[in-house]
C-alpha cells in the first residue's frame, strides 16, 4: 500500500487545495499518470501518481485545503480493485424472494349528498414557508467558506459534480447570476390613470428616457482563484519582509542582436526552437553572480545563506496566474542549453505537467515583461530571494555613438533588490557586470 501525500510546490508553500481527483476508487492507475489536480499559490497543475495499482481510497475530497505531506489517498500496488461495500454486500446477500401481492378490498362506492346551499367561497389555506432543501451531496470547506464570504443560500445552488454534490465552479456561476440579477432593477410600477375631473387639470409630465444601459448589468462578482489569492499574498507578504529599491540600466544588445540573427535560422534547424533574448541576459546574469555572490544569497533571520548553487527562476505567464520554474545549475549550461531549458519549463507550466522539485530552490529569478512590450518595470521580490532582474523589450533607437547618431537595439534592465541585505552601489556594479558582458558579446561566448 502506497501512500498519495499533497506535495510542496514551492519552498513558502505550506497548504494546497485539491480542486479534482482525476480518478476514482477502485480505478486502475499507472505510475506517473495524472491522479489528481491541486492549486497553491504557485502553481495549479495535475499530480502524477507516486505508484502503479489500484486506487483503494480517496481520504481528501475535492476543494478542499490540506497541509503539505498530508496522506490524500491510498495506491494498492497488488492492482486487484478492492470491491466497493454496496457491491460486496450485495454479492453476499442471499438471493431476494419475490414479493407477495397485497390484495386489497375494493374501494366502497362513494355516498351522495344532498346538494347544500351556495355560500361564499372560503379563503385559501395558509401554505407553510417550504423548509429550504439540503444541499446535494457533502460541501467541501472551501464551498462552504466561499458561500459564507458572498452570504449565498446553498439550498439554492444546482450542484453538478459527482452525485449532485456542489462544487466551487457553480458557486462562482450562481454568485455571477446574483450579482446580474441584482444589477438589473425590476420594471417600475404603471402610475394609476387619474380621474376624469383631474386629466384636465394636471398637465402631461414628459416620460422619463430609459437609461443607456437599460436592462444590462453594471458589474459582475467573481470570487478569485485560489491561485489568484495565493499569488496576492505571496506578493503582500514579499513587499511587507523586503524593502524594495529598483535600478534601472540601458543595455546596448546590438551586438547579441546580430548574433541572433545570423543564427536563428540554423538555431531552429537544429534544436527545434527559436532563439531569443532571454538565454543570454541569463548567461550575463550568472556571470554577474559569481562575481556578487551576496545577489544568489537569502536572509534567514540574522543569517545570510549563500547558496552553491545558481538555479535560476524565469517567470512563465498562464492564463490565471503566474509561475516561476527554476533552471538548475544554470551556470552549467550554454546559450543552446539555457534556451532549451526555457522552453521546455515555459511549455510544461503552460500544460500544468511541471513537477513539484521544479519549482523551488531557486536562488535568483528573471522575469521577461518585455515579450509583452513592456519598456520598464518594477517587479517583485520572489521570496526568500533578495533580487529579480526585469527585463524590457527589444527596440531599434537613435542613440549618440561617439557624437554621431546611430542605429541600436537598446533593452532596459530593472534589478530590484532587498536593502536590507544589498545597498545601491552593489546593485549598480552587478548591473554594469551584466552590460559589460551583453554589450561585448563575442561568438566565443555561444
Amino acid at each position: 500500500m502506497t501512500d498519495v501525500v499533497m506535495p510542496q510546490m514551492g519552498e513558502s508553500i505550506v497548504e494546497g487545495t485539491l480542486t479534482k481527483w482525476l480518478k476514482k476508487p477502485g480505478e486502475r492507475v499507472e505510475r506517473d499518470e495524472p491522479l489528481f489536480e491541486i492549486s497553491t499559490d504557485k502553481v495549479d497543475t495535475e499530480i502524477p501518481a507516486p505508484a502503479a495499482g489500484t486506487l483503494s481510497e480517496v481520504l481528501v475530497e475535492e476543494g478542499k485545503t490540506v497541509g503539505i505531506n498530508t496522506v490524500v489517498a491510498r495506491i494498492d500496488e497488488g492492482g486487484g480493485a478492492a470491491a466497493k461495500p454496496a457491491e460486496a454486500a450485495k454479492e453476499s446477500a442471499p438471493p431476494a424472494q419475490p414479493a407477495q401481492p397485497v390484495s386489497e378490498p375494493p374501494a366502497a362506492p362513494p355516498v351522495q349528498k344532498a346538494p347544500e346551499p351556495e355560500a361564499a367561497p372560503a379563503p385559501p389555506p395558509a401554505q407553510a414557508e417550504p423548509t429550504p432543501a439540503e444541499p446535494a451531496g457533502p460541501l467541501s470547506p472551501l464551498v462552504r467558506k466561499m458561500a459564507r464570504e458572498m452570504n449565498l443560500d446553498l439550498s439554492q445552488v444546482k450542484g453538478t459534480g459527482a452525485g449532485g454534490r456542489i462544487t466551487k465552479q457553480d458557486v462562482e456561476a450562481y454568485a455571477a447570476q446574483q450579482a446580474q440579477a441584482v444589477a438589473v432593477p425590476p420594471p417600475a410600477p404603471r402610475p394609476a390613470a387619474p380621474a376624469p375631473s383631474q386629466r384636465a387639470a394636471a398637465p402631461a409630465a414628459p416620460a422619463p428616457l430609459a437609461p443607456a444601459s437599460a436592462g444590462q448589468a453594471k458589474a459582475r462578482i467573481e470570487p478569485l482563484s485560489t491561485m489568484r489569492q495565493k499569488i496576492a499574498e505571496h506578493m503582500v507578504m514579499s513587499k511587507r519582509t523586503s524593502p524594495h529599491v529598483t535600478t534601472i540600466h540601458r543595455v546596448d544588445m546590438t551586438k547579441v542582436a546580430k548574433m541572433r540573427e545570423r543564427y536563428k535560422a540554423t538555431f531552429q534547424a537544429n534544436y527545434g526552437f527559436s532563439l531569443t533574448y532571454l538565454p543570454f541576459i541569463t548567461r550575463a546574469s550568472v556571470a554577474a553572480l559569481h562575481q556578487f555572490p551576496l545577489l544568489n544569497a537569502s536572509l534567514d533571520g540574522n543569517s545570510i545563506i549563500y547558496h552553491n548553487e545558481v538555479n535560476i527562476g524565469i517567470a512563465v505567464a498562464l492564463e490565471n496566474g503566474l509561475i516561476v520554474p527554476v533552471i538548475r545549475h544554470a551556470d552549467e549550461k550554454n546559450i543552446a542549453g539555457l534556451q532549451r531549458s526555457i522552453v521546455d519549463l515555459a511549455a510544461r507550466a503552460r500544460s500544468r505537467q511541471l513537477k513539484p522539485d521544479e519549482i523551488q530552490g531557486g536562488t535568483f529569478s528573471i522575469t521577461n515583461f518585455g515579450s509583452f512590450g513592456s519598456m520598464i518595470g518594477t517587479p517583485i521580490i520572489n521570496q526568500p530571494q533578495v533580487a529579480i532582474l526585469g527585463v524590457g523589450t527589444v527596440d531599434k533607437t537613435p542613440v549618440v555613438v561617439d557624437d554621431a547618431i546611430a542605429i541600436r537595439s537598446i533593452c532596459h534592465l530593472s534589478l530590484s533588490f532587498d536593502h536590507r541585505l544589498i545597498d545601491g552601489a552593489l546593485a549598480d556594479q552587478f548591473m554594469t557586470k551584466v552590460k559589460q558582458v551583453l554589450e561585448g558579446w563575442s561568438e566565443e561566448a555561444l
